[in-house]
């Protein structure tokens, strides 16, 4: 039997359904982007899975009182980390920085770089001992120290070379301050009542 041959309304059917080379581009490049946008997403959730796992106190959780001085009322409670330390996003001059809370620090301590970010004046070059054995550090002062509801100013600190970029050390020049209450994996922290209503450094 004789095939009938198609007509050419048919032929022109078949060959729109076979994509053209410009096409097939265009479909690989859209696929792509698909894939470049899902890999973005992924390692934005990855990188913020992170930062909550070695932060939780992004956002630091304050219980009563507003945003003010150190004379305000309220308590700021932070989460230990996984590595078994507090860390806290807080400011320095109105910029912000991520702090690691140091009891065993005498001050607040900065690298070099974290200092020139904020545009730190550095004094005389001295030594220190650091928990990496002894280093080189420069005093400098901070006009001001923010961590929740508590703001101190002219807050005396040290530059030195072997602080990490990506903390900078809280110490008991700021904390000294506050009254520190640790239950479990909770630090609570709070103004003592009466503490004087100015809140520079004297």
């Amino acid at each position: 039997m004789q095939d009938s041959p198609r007509s050419p309304r048919a032929a022109r059917s078949v060959a729109r359904s076979i994509p053209t080379r410009s096409e097939a581009r265009g479909n690989t490049h859209m696929i792509a982007l698909g894939w470049v946008l899902l890999l973005g997403v992924m390692v934005w959730f990855a990188s913020d899975w992170l930062e909550r796992d070695t932060n939780p106190n992004r956002n630091v959780n304050i219980v009563g009182g507003a945003a003010g001085t150190s004379g305000v009322s309220g308590e700021l409670v932070l989460t230990r980390a996984r590595d078994g330390h507090y860390y806290a996003d807080g400011e320095i001059n109105g910029k912000p920085v991520k702090f690691l809370l140091d009891t065993g620090a005498t001050q607040i301590a900065l690298s070099r770089r974290q200092a020139n970010q904020l545009g730190l004046s550095l004094g005389p070059a001295g030594s220190v001992q650091t928990a990496a054995g002894p280093a080189t550090a420069y005093p400098t002062r901070l006009a001001r120290v923010r961590l929740g509801t508590v703001e101190i100013e002219n807050l005396g600190a040290m530059v030195t070379e072997k602080m990490s970029d990506e903390t900078v050390l809280l110490g008991m020049n700021f904390l000294k301050r506050l009254e520190m209450v640790q239950r479990g994996d909770q630090l609570t922290l709070r103004v003592p009542a009466g503490a004087a209503a100015d809140p520079r450094e004297r």
